[in-house]
């Protein structure tokens, strides 16, 4: 029996289709089951639906710089555990 946990760890291949097809049945039936991992479902599509259809917007540099240093940040710390 899959978990939320488990739904969620594969929610971005659930979503683009990439997944084995009796892992997709298995996770499709959960959210069928659960309603919260639905509306985690329901919600990204949507999201994503939005976005899809909004231009690219430039960053600004410093905005850009700083994200890249909390990425960076975030990235290297992964590395020590």
């Amino acid at each position: 029996m899959l978990t939320c946990k488990d739904f969620l760890n594969e929610l971005g291949e659930f979503m683009d289709g990439t997944l084995d097809q009796e892992i997709r049945e298995k996770l499709q039936k959960h959210v069928s089951e659960c309603p919260n991992c639905w509306v985690v479902l329901d919600t990204s599509q949507r999201t994503i639906k939005i976005y899809k259809g909004l231009e690219p917007q430039t960053i600004p540099p410093d905005i850009h710089s700083r994200l890249m240093t909390a990425l960076n940040k975030k990235m290297a710390a992964r590395g020590k555990s």
